[in-house]
């Protein structure tokens, strides 16, 4: 595998930074600085999305006739890297990354031109209809029931942990049309309008004490929710073959850039605080080894990725190797996450309420002190979003090991 830039991929790598050093503005740059995971309120997040979105590269990973800026492989690398080096807000992945390709694979020609174009703009926000009461890592036990009546689905149960309902225009969701059979044969999948009479969101408490109307995570019930069999995606019956592709895309994620970026806001936060000795903290043999450490570890990670999404590149599916990815990936991130933790001491232990840095209350310690705790709560989750460690591991030893 050659990873060395030819001279219009420097070109290009210079491109991606000029444009990010005009585009992400401070205002932008101070929301995100005290982000736990990321990600903005939706305002800053359609800002982003937006400029994006004008400048040609709102969907790296869109081909070109659905809207897509057309990057060769090494293109698409730089351009995430850059991205990610830079700190800016992390895409919203629910439209851009996770139904589009659903849509662009098993769509209708109508599916396509409704919600593709609006999708690439950020006209309208996405949310995930998926895990319910009872039903996370083991999905095909979901039992959330669409009874057919005439030309639509009549929704009755409800979907949990649905991130950032509140703020969707519409979800993709998955539910049982069959009680037929094995428990996968049985289920659609369905794009349906959140103000459809009948779906009530309620928000889910979390420990970082969000604003009314910024929490993360929703609880979401429907009540003889109508929904066209329009909105079906493929055949009924049929949603799981849907839903593993699409967690295809929802796991298997490039998490090195951003683990790179991590590693060196610790780096810059250690370069500030003090050691028990007096001197820096990054000075710290003990430090200094675990951030060795870990950046060994991340630079593995990168070669695997690079091998893996240049055979994306050449039209071979992710496959059994996204549970791999999502492992280490988000491991790596709560070791990152304790590390940061670590780092900043005893001025991460004052409660910051996550108001996306919209207060202007006094805080304790550094600007850089605030979100550490919160970040390294928020990462606890991802070890178990998106089909939890253990599952993957067990998808890993069947699926590549053949036990």
């Amino acid at each position: 595998m050659d990873l060395a830039f030819s001279a219009e991929d420097l070109a290009f790598q210079q491109e991606v930074r000029d444009w990010i050093a005009t585009a992400y503005d401070d205002d932008l740059r101070r929301q995100m600085s005290q982000s736990k995971n990321g990600y903005l309120d939706k305002a800053g997040q359609v800002k982003w999305q937006k400029k994006l979105f004008e400048r040609g590269w709102a969907a790296p990973d869109w081909p070109v006739e659905h809207g897509g800026p057309g990057f060769t492989a090494s293109q698409r690398y730089i351009f995430n890297m850059e991205m990610s080096l830079a700190g800016v807000p992390t895409s919203s992945p629910m439209g851009l990354k996770m139904v589009a390709p659903v849509i662009m694979a098993f769509g209708t020609d109508e599916q396509k031109a409704q919600h593709l174009p609006p999708i690439l703009r950020s006209d309208i926000w996405w949310c995930q209809g998926y895990s319910e009461p009872g039903s996370g890592s083991d999905l095909a036990s979901l039992q959330m029931k669409a009874e057919r009546d005439g030309d639509d689905y009549v929704l009755n149960g409800s979907k949990i942990w649905t991130t950032h309902a509140q703020w969707a225009d519409w979800m993709f969701c998955l539910v049982r049309t069959s009680t037929e059979g094995r428990p996968q044969e049985g289920i659609s999948f369905l794009l349906l309008r959140m103000d459809t009479p009948g779906i009530q969101i309620k928000p889910l408490p979390t420990l970082d004490g969000p604003p009314e109307g910024e929490q993360e995570i929703n609880q979401v019930f429907f009540d003889n929710v109508r929904v066209p069999v329009a909105n079906r995606i493929g055949e009924e019956n049929k949603g799981w073959t849907y839903a593993k592709y699409l967690l295809e895309f929802e796991r298997g994620n490039a998490y090195a850039p951003g683990l790179m970026h991590m590693l060196k806001k610790v780096k810059r936060i250690a370069a500030l605080e003090l050691a028990d000795d007096g001197g820096r903290l990054i000075d710290d043999p003990d430090f200094r080894n675990k951030i060795s450490n870990l950046e060994i570890q991340v630079q593995a990670l990168n070669a695997s990725e690079l091998r893996i999404f240049s055979g994306r590149s050449a039209g071979k599916a992710i496959g059994p190797a996204s549970s791999m990815l999502k492992c280490v990936g988000s491991e790596h991130q709560q070791a990152i996450t304790e590390l940061t933790l670590e780092a900043v001491g005893t001025y991460a232990a004052p409660f910051v309420r996550d108001s996306w840095s919209k207060s202007n209350e006094g805080r304790a310690g550094p600007d850089y002190a605030a979100p550490a705790a919160p970040a390294y709560f928020s990462y606890r989750k991802t070890s178990i979003y998106a089909g939890s460690n253990e599952i993957q591991r067990n998808i890993m030893a069947k699926m590549v090991l053949g036990l």
